[in-house]
């Protein structure tokens, strides 16, 4: 495949996201409730509750979240009502948001099933890294850190999709890989615009990849470039090869460039638990 139709690719689907051509991912239906009734004054978490409730699947999740070490429940939450109160609305709207991304990253193919989920699975680690970090290093918010690890590079999804049409490309991985590399920032803007996510966690999709970003101050974009560099770690990913000591993130953080989170105390076990709500 020649850098011609490689790059004829990249040029169509940028045309395309410009010209809202592009089909692009829509978030299921119970995430775009919650927050619905979140922003509602004449509703409150009671609603909220019902709502999760009426979703299986995410009801699970949000108890077993609910009782892992990340919220130190000091008794054991067994309804969707306790869970929510607890939480609060802000990290319920987080949290659920997070639960039903897996969803987005599901294979209409079995072609594109393992790139899918290799997907997924980074996305998870970034999101576990970046919720470790936010909590050791600022005084963000960890879930909705975890939330901008996990969306990250969602921007690659409507790309993948593109690949099924043609053959050729999906055997090429070098190529689909550049591909994304090129395009993924500014997809991943226009969903997350399209979806009515908050401006810094849209800011993360599209300027993830950037590591001479630099803000005035430690926000979540910064929080995903290192967790991004910190996953990649002892790979042969590009990214590998970056001198961390060039990347102001880093400093942004007050964050020595030897640390390694996974090794951290405390930060090793909050990946562990999130990994294993995630996965």
């Amino acid at each position: 495949m020649g850098s011609n139709l490689e790059q004829k690719l990249i040029d169509e689907l940028l045309e395309d996201l410009e010209n809202d051509r592009l089909i692009l991912p829509t978030l299921p239906e119970v995430a775009l409730r919650v927050r619905d009734t979140l922003e509602d004054e004449n509703m409150g978490l009671p609603e909220v509750a019902q709502v999760i409730t009426s979703d299986t699947a995410v009801s699970a999740r949000l108890i077993q979240i609910a009782n892992s070490p990340l919220l130190r429940a000091s008794r054991q939450i067994d309804t969707v009502e306790l869970a929510v109160s607890r939480m609060g609305g802000d990290m319920v709207r987080n949290l659920v948001m997070s639960i039903v991304m897996e969803q987005m990253f599901q294979a209409t193919s079995d072609v594109t099933d393992t790139r899918l989920r290799d997907l997924w699975e980074h996305s998870t680690t970034v999101a576990a890294i970046s919720y470790a970090l936010t909590n050791k290093f600022t005084s963000l918010t960890p879930d909705q850190a975890l939330l901008a690890g996990l969306v990250h590079d969602i921007g690659s999804l409507p790309i993948i999709a593109r690949a099924e049409d043609v053959p050729d490309l999906l055997k090429n991985t070098e190529v689909l890989d550049r591909i994304i590399q090129q395009a993924h920032c500014a997809i991943g803007k226009a969903i997350l615009t399209k979806w009515n996510f908050p401006q810094e966690i849209i800011n993360v999709a599209e300027h993830h990849d950037d590591i001479n970003y630099d803000s005035s101050s430690a926000d979540y974009v910064d929080i995903v470039i290192v967790a991004n560099l910190q996953s990649y770690l002892g790979s042969n990913h590009y990214m590998n090869d970056i001198d961390w000591k060039t990347v102001p993130s880093f400093d942004k953080l007050g964050m020595d460039t030897d640390i390694n989170i996974v090794n951290m105390e405390g930060a090793a076990e909050d990946i562990k638990s999130i990994k294993s709500v995630l996965s």
